[in-house]
């Protein structure tokens, strides 16, 4: 695999892909991996609060977050609260001069728009997202969607239908920025794909250093967002 060269300063990476991709261990184990080849990077998770709105819609008797505001309730909700967590920690890491490792980034979002079937939103939410820097590498981490199913329902802390996480995965398929993301294989063990994503960054993270091994595995692979396609190999 080619990797992805660029200037000395690393200041964002984002991961992405469907909810059972991996995409909280591997960002919370990129952190780790930069900051001990002396990057110092801070893992900051954006999620949309969509998990949340699930819980609370459980608790109030409706079967899903949409059921409880619906679909133009909850993607309104949604991509306000990405916005902020976007938008306050990439103020932190300007403050801090920290590399910021993005658990999601504004692809998702137009993913989730897109599998919605909310196009007018998608309009809209580019329009509040345009503020944002593109990151200056994009993973989308690619597994089957039968893989995802079975990896959120042995977590057992939230739940998502197959016919969710396909749409999903189409959703990143048809983004006009899927050229410009590395897709990586997520289907291996956490250390495979870590390996993977590091090929990609070895101007940062050079093979025979510390980080070379990977770091402890960060918290269950757990984020609420849709992302990521099926793909077999990386994108360079």
């Amino acid at each position: 695999m080619r990797a992805w060269r660029g200037g000395p300063r690393l200041r964002t990476v984002a991961l992405i892909g469907i909810d059972g991709s991996g995409k909280t261990t591997q960002a919370h184990r990129l952190a780790e991996a930069l900051s001990a080849a002396g990057h110092p990077a801070t893992y900051h998770r954006n999620a949309g609060g969509r998990r949340w709105l699930g819980r609370l819609a459980h608790r109030l008797g409706r079967p899903d977050a949409q059921r409880l505001v619906g679909r133009n309730g909850l993607l309104a909700a949604e991509s306000a609260l990405r916005w902020l967590a976007i938008a306050l920690a990439l103020l932190s890491c300007l403050v801090t001069g920290r590399t910021a490792v993005m658990d999601r980034y504004s692809a998702c979002q137009y993913a989730s728009i897109r599998a919605h079937g909310g196009q007018r939103w998608e309009r809209l939410a580019r329009a509040g997202y345009r503020l944002f820097p593109a990151p200056r590498v994009t993973f989308l981490l690619a597994v089957d969607p039968a893989e995802a199913y079975r990896r959120i329902e042995r977590r057992g802390t939230d739940h998502e239908s197959m016919r969710w996480l396909t749409a999903a995965a189409t959703a990143y398929r048809t983004l006009p920025e899927y050229p410009s993301f590395v897709v990586v294989d997520a289907g291996g063990s956490p250390d495979e794909v870590s390996r993977r994503i590091r090929a990609h960054l070895t101007e940062w993270l050079p093979a025979g250093s510390s980080a070379d091994t990977p770091p402890p595995a960060g918290p269950p692979t757990g984020g609420a967002e849709p992302a990521g396609p099926v793909a077999a190999q990386a994108r360079p």
